[in-house]
């Protein structure tokens, strides 16, 4: 969308796969650090390396320098203006562990520290600020609060013994309302990020299939079964590659 060439655009897919990976792991090891005795009291978390005590803290931390030592690396590949992002983008992954203890709103926080990618590949394609990015970093907050919120239904009775807070609590009254809103503004801003970005005539189609499968989601919510509330929040694997045909497709 950026309009970088093809071959600076094989390079960045290659460099943001990697730093996707370690910068999402990082954001992992920090939210368990901080949930660990949270995880503990929570059936579904109860197991996790650092919860059950199959990991140390030190083995964490060690594990977590790791991490973000490959991912700087990462980040020194691309333009400055993304070095000034990446910085403001540790503060996110610092910052959405605590989120759940204080607001209603965790998934948000979730949201703009998880879609940060966007952001940062936009700047790196075309090193400036403008709308398109704004629009699509728009897109997957919204779309990371509606998949984390149907991901959250898993813990409501857990959730509510521990004190924990979370969009899935706060709108377990209108459920299939409050991710329709959230699907209905992903999909309206990436039309808004297609218009901005220049996208060619193809995007439009293969839109279709992203909105039919943030469709189905809403359609077959069911928020006191968590198996399935596990298998519509898998689904957005999918979601994801469609976003990516329908970028790619604008560019033929």
């Amino acid at each position: 969308m950026a309009r970088a060439g093809w071959a600076e655009s094989v390079r960045l897919l290659v460099l943001f796969a990697v730093g996707s990976v370690v910068m999402r792991a990082a954001g992992c090891v920090v939210n368990d650090m901080w949930d660990r005795d949270l995880d503990r009291q929570v059936t579904r978390t109860a197991g996790r390396p650092l919860a059950s005590g199959m990991v140390s803290m030190r083995a964490a931390g060690v594990f977590l320098v790791g991490l973000l030592v490959v991912g700087l690396g990462v980040l020194l590949q691309l333009r400055p203006l993304c070095w000034a992002l990446g910085v403001g983008s540790l503060v996110l992954v610092g910052v959405y562990p605590l989120a759940k203890r204080v607001t209603w709103w965790p998934q948000l926080v979730m949201g703009f520290t998880f879609g940060f990618g966007a952001p940062m590949g936009y700047a790196a394609a075309c090193g400036r600020v403008e709308w398109g990015l704004a629009a699509i970093y728009g897109a997957a907050i919204a779309w990371d609060l509606g998949f984390d919120t149907i991901y959250g239904f898993q813990d409501i009775e857990d959730d509510v013994l521990v004190g924990v807070k979370s969009t899935s609590r706060r709108f377990a009254h209108m459920p299939r309302r409050f991710l329709a809103g959230c699907y209905v503004a992903a999909a309206g801003l990436l039309g808004v990020s297609g218009v901005l970005g220049g996208e060619g005539v193809w995007f439009w189609p293969a839109l279709v299939p992203v909105v039919g499968l943030l469709g189905w989601q809403v359609w077959r919510l069911a928020p006191a079964e968590p198996a399935a509330c596990l298998r519509l929040f898998k689904l957005n694997r999918a979601v994801g590659l469609a976003v990516c045909v329908a970028l790619l497709a604008g560019r033929v």
